[in-house]
């Protein structure tokens, strides 16, 4: 490090020329600084360097810089400016230079409390290069006057002022439908002509509508659709946004595996942005000085529809959210639901209903007999077998009545369910199968950078391992991929979605889930074995009798 001995002054309240500094160079630059040049790091570095080779008085060591780019001066949370001050209470450094004092403190408060109590508790020397000038071991005398308390107070009201502009000037964006987020929603993207504009990414968008027919039209669980993507070898949306070069981050990145989980596709079911609408604002911070978020109530979300293309249609999205309400809970382990989860229900007191297997047989009661009271309801069971039987007579004899069927088979015909799965898993193997050349590609060339000393022979180690374990991994996604386009073939299903025979013939053989969603709205159980059957078609309520077996 850098030594300079200078005359020492008289006056000071230790001896000058007995201590030797160790500084702390101090630079921040916020967001609002913009391209400010004269506040610019480098110019910041210059500005300090110069006064320590001409102007600083004493002998010192240069100890660090410690930079704090893009943060705001309104608290001292700031990453680098805790290294420094964990440093100083080590005893590493023992004097700050900083530029002035706006660039160490925006917040009147923090100011009083660093200098006039932690900076001499811990025998830290603290200097501004420009005006106000302060030395605090030099002239301790400047810190009790009123020059460097107003001029605190000066910043702090500059930042306050500062931080209501750009509240109005986002508030303003987001009335128009403006996008103002840093990142854009998983399905979409930012269009390279407008960044306030958001455009389909359909490598993503196709997931998006994977997750609602899966949940929709083929009933798997939140769960299980988390692993289906997962074993699928597909990047949750975070790893997704670094895997196209974003400098993607998030409060819980850092605890983030890259994997998608239940609640990464609870938030796609959930999200209105796919329905076109630009939903912003559901997070504030407290405010300029407290910087932690806290959750805005729904009805105070800023909401402008027709802002971008739709990913889902209302209908889609509609059904998936009249599901997430129903009682849907399954075993950690199984993917798919069960046939009648979240349709079934008491006729009497209105709630989900519990199903029990018992020897071989399923059996539904009323929730609030078995788990409640046996004096508020009844027991209303049931087997499943006998319901389904029930709900698949009824299916088959409403169709017959309703004149508008033409509309149900339509608006199935329009849903994700009928799309080709054949063609979107052939796509997506063929991706697979290249990310699996490239890797046994690179695979294969690093023995020949270590025999020609562009990598070390640990380097090779560690590069060996790695590019064998992501091998490995895309070997399993891709024997995955394999398994379930044959289990389509081996079911019929190459060629035919789920629905096709219902759209091809206007009829029902057989009960499934996407049928059951796309037909029927409740299934209520009365005491005594009757069914009623609540339907989503037409304007029909219809109680079968059914007897019990």
């Amino acid at each position: 490090m850098a030594r300079i001995r200078k005359a020492v002054s008289s006056g000071a309240p230790w001896a000058l020329g007995k201590t030797i500094w160790l500084v702390a160079v101090y630079i921040r630059l916020s967001r609002e600084d913009g391209n400010d040049e004269s506040l610019s790091v480098t110019n910041q570095k210059k500005i300090i360097g110069e006064y320590l080779e001409t102007f600083f008085e004493g002998e010192f060591q240069l100890v660090d810089y410690y930079i704090d780019d893009g943060l705001t001066g309104t608290d001292y949370d700031r990453p680098d400016f805790q290294r420094m001050i964990h440093d100083m209470e080590a005893g590493k450094i023992n004097c700050i230079v900083c530029k002035n004092l706006s660039r160490m403190f925006r917040n009147y408060s923090d100011q009083g409390y660093f200098l006039e109590k932690i900076f001499p508790m811990n025998r830290t020397r603290f200097i501004t290069v420009s005006d106000p000038k302060v030395d605090s071991f030099l002239h301790p005398e400047t810190l009790q006057g009123l020059e460097i308390p107003i001029n605190g107070l000066m910043n702090d009201r500059f930042a306050a002022k500062t931080s209501l502009d750009v509240r109005d000037t986002f508030a303003t964006k987001r009335r128009k439908g403006e996008f103002i987020g840093a990142f854009a929603p998983y399905g979409y993207k930012k269009s390279p002509e407008n960044k306030n504009a958001l455009m389909i990414d359909e490598e993503a968008a196709e997931v998006v509508r994977n997750i609602y027919r899966w949940f929709v039209y083929e009933g798997m669980s939140k769960n299980g659709i988390a692993r289906r993507l997962n074993d699928l070898g597909i990047a949750g949306p975070a790893a997704y946004k670094k895997s196209k070069g974003l400098n993607f981050c998030c409060p819980q990145s850092g605890k983030s595996d890259g994997l998608w989980s239940p609640g990464s596709v609870a938030a796609v079911l959930k999200n209105k942005m796919y329905l076109g609408i630009m939903v912003q604002g559901k997070q504030r911070v407290i405010s300029y000085k407290v910087h932690e978020r806290q959750a805005v109530p729904e009805e105070d979300w800023y909401m402008v529809p027709d802002t971008h293309e739709p990913i889902i249609e209302a209908e889609l999205f509609q059904k998936a959210a009249d599901l997430q309400t129903r009682d849907t809970r399954t075993a950690p382990t199984e993917r798919s639901l069960h046939l009648l989860s979240g349709f079934i229900r008491c006729a009497d007191c209105k709630k989900a209903m519990t199903r029990q297997k018992t020897k071989n047989m399923v059996y539904y009661y009323c929730r609030t007999f078995r788990e409640k009271s046996k004096n508020a309801c009844t027991k209303h069971a049931i087997r499943e077998e006998t319901v389904v039987k029930a709900v698949l007579a009824a299916i088959q004899a409403q169709i017959s009545l309703v004149d508008s069927l033409d509309e149900a088979v339509e608006e199935i015909h329009k849903s994700p369910g009928a799309g080709n799965e054949s063609d979107r898993l052939t796509a997506l193997l063929h991706t697979r199968q290249k990310e699996l050349d490239k890797v046994i590609g690179i695979s294969d060339e690093l023995y020949g950078d270590w025999k020609s000393g562009d990598i070390s022979k640990e380097e090779y180690t560690r590069l060996k391992q790695k590019y064998a374990s992501m091998t490995e991994q895309l070997r399993r996604v891709i024997q995955t991929i394999q398994s379930e386009r044959g289990g389509m073939a081996e079911r019929g299903e190459e060629k035919e979605p789920c629905l096709a025979y219902f759209l091809k013939e206007k009829n029902v053989r057989e009960l499934n889930r996407g049928i059951l969603v796309a037909l029927v709205k409740n299934i209520y159980i009365h005491q005594g074995g009757e069914i009623s059957i609540e339907f989503n078609f037409a304007d029909q309520h219809r109680r079968i009798r059914w007897p019990l077996r």
